[in-house]
């Protein structure tokens, strides 16, 4: 399907033109792909990006989680408690500031996205299979220079370590 194709009705051809129409439209494809790869392992993919990100970084405290994947407190807040229940985090309460929780992965949540990683990339791959090989990097530069250059803009601006 292409834009000048006769088939493709003038008020879809608008919308098409339209970057966030398609980017939402990419990511909604992208998560029913992630759901379908890693179906067994009931995990969404916001909770697969806390669990990796919580691999290098232990003992994080929310907000700086929420903001190395952008995600908001609340939304962050909600994850957590589900990886808890399901023993793949800890959360304790950090020494310096009572009030502020800290969150640690635990071997369980290790050993669940080494069983996770192959499948989660094969969504990943699966996301970006329709572009040409030679382009897949670049299509992944020019988003990763797209959410760097607007990032302020989001509810939750990302801040990588």
């Amino acid at each position: 399907m292409t834009l000048d194709d006769p088939l493709i009705e003038e008020a879809y051809r608008v919308l098409a033109e339209r970057p966030g129409f398609l980017i939402r439209r990419l990511h909604q494809i992208h998560v029913a792909m992630f759901m379908e790869e890693c179906a067994e392992f009931n995990m969404t993919p916001v909770q697969y990006s806390v669990l990796t990100a919580l691999v290098d970084r232990p003992d994080l405290d929310q907000v700086t989680l929420g903001a190395q994947i952008g995600i908001d407190r609340t939304t962050t807040a909600g994850v957590l408690a589900r990886l808890a229940e399901r023993g793949l985090i800890q959360r304790r309460a950090s020494p310096v500031d009572k009030r502020m929780k800290l969150a640690a992965i635990t071997a369980e949540g290790r050993k669940l996205l080494r069983r996770m990683d192959k499948k989660a990339q094969r969504a990943h791959d699966r996301t970006i299979a329709p572009l040409p090989k030679e382009d897949r990097a670049v299509f992944l530069r020019y988003l990763l220079h797209l959410v760097d250059a607007s990032n302020g803009y989001g509810r939750a601006p990302l801040h990588l370590p």
